[in-house]
């Protein structure tokens, strides 16, 4: 079975056309029904979907949250009366934003592969504009002696330990490089993926240090005061980045509306990246549902005309709202169970590794694109790094420590852990089998708007 693709005659748009070849011996796909799948099951549906459903979580709350900083800047600020919205405000934003992404997820392949071309090219746009606007504007800059040495220690969660706060710190770098699996994950697609797949990973990675980087470089030659930034008391009720921006254009004109509008830029950015996120998560849980291995999987494998898994959608938007609704108890609760995002899916990336260096380390075969002699190397650091996030992510956040500084991050993870193993050696193991090799020609969907987008851009260059 392989996939093509080819320009349609209207406007050239690419489109993908399967070709039906008998799957032989030596394909992809038996020799991945060889290896067997039930490992998959364990790591991927356990960690990996529930991952990727708390990341969508993550990223359209913390939309939600700066829409809500928007208002409250844009009605003047909390220290000229703004309107500030209500935690259940701010559910409500949330839960339209994944009515918004789920109506826009049942559009067709070629509108998918727009909105992925501009989501793009707005965040790499935005990006540069940001990093260099914003120092720009700034009536007063940071030394380049205080960017570069100075060890912020201020604090409000009674942490005075450099080395503590350092690895803390190291956290929200963790959740920011999530993600660059997709291009594994679309590899049965892609040309060339054996070499195509692990340049897409490392590109990815590569890229996001260094523009990251660049960003972070910029905005912080804007910060002069750090606790008056982290004050609950400034005009953006205590949100960092909104207050920088809305200072430096308020402080040069007067007139915080240029910050506001930097702001928007950034809603711009995370609303795609919710989008997307949506996306690869219904692909995903149709890809599980169609091997049978979810819960009622004749209810998510379906697709409509278009070739979308709907039910998929609505069950990834779904799921994720449900999560957010630990936010009404208390912002402890939500933030453990949105630290599964991070701590499952790096367990996710872990744990193929971990088999190729232990288990697999002389049965394994190479492909064209290796690390050769340092492979094993390599592979020993990333799990060990991986155990060692794990570890930092369950560390206390605060001191004292109480029920409302506690950090849950083990218990969430702990308690999927024990959810997932219950459920796999008490029914799953004895039933799931992985997917026949008859399904293998459905496998073009998993990321169709992924594979057309990289096509097209193929094409361009």
């Amino acid at each position: 079975m392989g996939v093509e693709t080819s320009e349609s005659m209207e406007g050239g748009a690419p489109y993908l056309q399967l070709s039906n070849e008998i799957v032989d011996n030596h394909s992809e796909e038996f020799r991945l029904n060889q290896l067997g799948y039930k490992q998959e099951l364990s790591r991927n549906l356990s960690f990996n979907i529930v991952g990727q459903w708390a990341i969508t979580t993550s990223i359209d709350f913390s939309l939600a949250q700066l829409i809500q900083v928007i208002i409250l800047l844009s009605t003047g600020g909390k220290n000229g009366g703004g309107y500030q919205a209500s935690k259940y405000e701010v559910l409500g934003i949330h839960g339209g934003v994944l009515l918004i992404h789920a109506i826009l997820n049942n559009a067709s392949v070629a509108c998918l592969s727009f909105f992925g071309m501009f989501a793009a090219s707005w965040n790499v746009i935005g990006v540069f504009v940001l990093m260099i606007l914003i120092p720009t504007v700034a009536t007063q800059r940071a030394s380049a002696e205080f960017v570069f040495t100075n060890f912020n220690m201020e604090n409000d969660v009674g942490i005075h330990n450099k080395f503590y706060i350092f690895v803390l710190g190291l956290l929200m770098g963790q959740y920011t490089l999530v993600g660059y699996d997709a291009s594994a994950n679309m590899t049965e697609e892609t040309k060339d993926a054996d070499m195509n797949g692990p340049k897409g990973i490392i590109s990815a990675i590569g890229i996001s240090i260094i523009v990251g980087w660049g960003y972070l470089l910029g905005i912080t030659f804007a910060v002069t005061d750090i606790p008056y930034l982290l004050s609950e008391d400034n005009d953006a009720g205590g949100y960092a980045i909104a207050e920088v921006f809305y200072l430096v254009f308020k402080s040069r004109y007067g007139s915080g509306t240029g910050g506001i509008i930097c702001l928007g830029i950034i809603a711009v950015a995370i609303f795609f990246c919710g989008m997307s996120s949506v996306t690869s998560n219904s692909r995903t849980t149709y890809a599980f549902s169609r091997d049978g291995a979810m819960p009622f999987s004749s209810v998510w494998n379906k697709v409509n005309k278009k070739e979308v898994p709907m039910n998929a959608v609505w069950l990834s938007v779904f799921i994720s709202f449900c999560m957010a609704l630990t936010s009404l108890g208390s912002m402890v609760a939500f933030q453990a169970m949105v630290s599964i995002a991070t701590v499952g899916l790096y367990i996710a990336y872990a744990l193929p590794i971990l088999f190729r260096v232990t288990v697999a380390r002389i049965s394994f075969t190479s492909g064209p694109f290796n690390l050769g002699r340092c492979s094993i190397l390599i592979g020993w650091i990333s799990v060990i790094w991986v155990a060692f996030i794990t570890v930092l992510f369950s560390l206390p956040v605060a001191y004292p420590a109480s029920w409302n500084t506690f950090n849950y991050t083990p218990v969430a993870v702990g308690g999927l852990l024990l959810l997932v193993l219950s459920s796999w050696l008490l029914s799953a193991r004895h039933w799931f089998n992985g997917p026949p090799l008859s399904n293998c020609e459905h496998y073009f969907l998993n990321y169709m708007f992924l594979l057309i987008y990289f096509s097209y851009i193929d094409q361009c260059n």
